[in-house]
């Protein structure tokens, strides 16, 4: 007589498809109420995921794009060429940060602990923070003028920072030694284990109700519902190439050269291919991308536009292809710099719509702001006493041939919350002295492009150093179907009265006491022409400021 289970029902899956799901939202809630900075704590900068047992990706928490569809490059690449399946132990964890080993830049470090039942692992849970400081030549270690990776900061191969349940304190204490601000490092590190041991807690609990081997099923069967919903929605868009590219404006060292973004896809039944071929070689500045980066932003930008909900798993990977040969920027090679791989990122995607939009023209919005405007300020007071602010700013969402784009949104491969006013003034020396909408910077159209910021801080300490890394200074963001394009951003120094231009890429401008930094972030692009849009809009429009 057969001893093996019956096969798992759609009512068991889905239970077990949504305690996952809950799983990384518990994750993530752990993260949020324990960490110590403010971009991981209140900009909300980091992720969390679930993992089957190969490290594909099971379950997510609604947080970053660019990190949750970068996690399982990074565990498969952990897996099979740094840690392979048998040297995983009950109580490890594992945590690195190099680009060259499966992450994205050095502020990242992803913390995986392997989950097990009876002596069999059967899951792996994840967690990716973006840290406020990690060494190298600037505050934040989000260096412009880097050349080379070393320059970005301490980098963390894969390592166990955890062993079998016992700390390698030569780990804490290399870390501790390396950057600015440790406590504030530390802390947000300790976060991320606080929220695996949730995470593996929970799924512990289910494999107590379940089985080890019923996990294992669920998982493969989670994967294979992915892939089916992915491959019907992109089996509904019509076959073709469709060919499409956007410019970065240059990486910081060869300024004014542009950085070419082209994509080529092809949709052919229910599989779509990505060539990426086209694009700009790797630059000397760190506007480059490594693969991690690249397939978060091409695997994002069709899994938004399918016409039907879908379970967001590493399924839906599987119908699609990309080709970026290495030494693109798409692909750097080893030891370009990539503190700025989110603005690569965020232009492919850019591109990576603009050619959806051929296929699938009802659902692509013309271009968001399709950057991170960077600005990092580290001040000294009197007493030589330093503090860290790391902000990340947003713009205009583009426009839907539905609706209006929305004014200063989080769109794309951000999904980042702003740190609040009276935070950054009760903890550093510096003052807000202006917070509001960019009147006029979204793109005319049909339907309008949504606004960007205006943001003005103001040095109350004796000195400070100011970094920026970004971009959309120069191309500005596209509008589609006749619509007009956004306004590109500006940064600004207000010193004593005159105002002078910042570079968009920066290293450690010294800044001193009074002086006032302005950023006016890009808007997002319009959508069809504006000859028609309704009169009553452009009245509104008028009235509230945004034309």
């Amino acid at each position: 007589m057969s001893t093996l289970a019956p096969p798992l029902g759609p009512i068991e899956i889905e239970v077990i498809r949504n305690a996952l799901t809950a799983a990384a939202a518990e994750m993530d809630i752990t993260i949020w109420r324990t960490s110590r900075s403010t971009i991981v704590r209140e900009l909300l900068d980091y992720s969390t995921a679930v993992f089957d047992s190969e490290g594909q990706n099971l379950a997510q928490s609604a947080r970053i794009p660019g990190h949750l569809n970068s996690m399982t490059h990074a565990l498969r690449a952990l897996l099979a060429d740094h840690v392979p399946p048998e040297q995983w132990h009950e109580g490890d964890v594992v945590i690195f940060n190099d680009p060259y080993c499966g992450g994205q830049h050095l502020p990242d470090i992803l913390a995986f602990k392997p989950v097990f039942h009876g002596g069999a692992r059967i899951a792996f849970v994840g967690t990716l923070c973006h840290h406020i400081d990690v060494g190298g030549l600037v505050a934040g270690s989000y260096a412009a003028k880097a050349t080379e990776i070393f320059q970005e900061g301490l980098r963390i191969p894969p390592v166990k920072l955890i062993d079998r349940g016992v700390r390698n304190e030569g780990i804490w204490a290399m870390i501790r030694q390396n950057i600015r601000k440790p406590d504030l490092l530390l802390g947000d590190l300790s976060s991320q284990l606080a929220s695996l041991e949730v995470g593996a807690a929970a799924l512990t609990r289910l494999a107590n109700r379940f089985g080890a081997a019923a996990m294992i099923e669920a998982g493969a069967r989670i994967l294979d519902m992915s892939e089916a919903g992915m491959r019907a929605a992109i089996g509904r868009m019509p076959d073709g190439t469709y060919e499409f590219e956007d410019f970065l404006d240059d990486d910081g060292i060869e300024l004014g050269k542009r950085i070419r973004l082209h994509v080529r896809l092809e949709i052919e039944g229910e599989t779509a291919r990505v060539d990426l071929s086209g694009c700009s070689p790797q630059v000397a500045g760190p506007t480059n991308a490594t693969l991690a980066s690249t397939n978060a932003a091409v695997m994002f930008a069709l899994m938004c536009c399918a016409d039907a909900s879908l379970h967001m798993s590493a399924g839906c990977y599987r119908p699609i292809s990309v080709t970026a040969p290495e030494g693109l920027v798409v692909n750097a090679r080893h030891p370009a710099p990539v503190a700025h791989r989110i603005a690569v990122s965020h232009r492919l995607l850019n591109a990576m719509n603009g050619a959806l939009h051929q296929a699938v023209p009802d659902l692509i919005p013309a271009a968001y702001y399709g950057n991170s405007y960077v600005t990092t300020f580290q001040t000294v007071k009197d007493g030589g006493q330093r503090d860290v602010l790391v902000e990340i700013e947003i713009g205009g969402s583009g426009a839907h041939p539905a609706k209006d784009g929305v004014n200063a949104y989080a769109s794309g491969m951000h999904n980042n919350s702003n740190i609040p006013i009276e935070m950054i003034e009760a903890q550093l020396p510096l003052t807000v002295l202006r917070y509001a909408l960019r009147d006029g910077s979204g793109g005319a159209g049909m339907r309008r492009g949504g606004l960007g910021l205006v943001r003005e801080w103001r040095i109350d300490s004796a000195h400070c150093f100011f970094t920026a890394n970004m971009d959309r200074f120069d191309h500005a963001p596209y509008g589609l179907a006749g619509g007009g394009p956004a306004a590109t951003g500006a940064l600004v120094l207000r010193r004593e009265g005159a105002e002078s231009p910042i570079p968009p890429k920066t290293d450690n401008l010294k800044l001193q006491q009074g002086d006032v930094v302005r950023l006016e972030t890009s808007g997002g692009g319009g959508f069809g022409p504006p000859a028609d849009r309704a009169p009553e809009a452009t009245e509104r429009d008028t009235r509230m400021g945004y034309a």
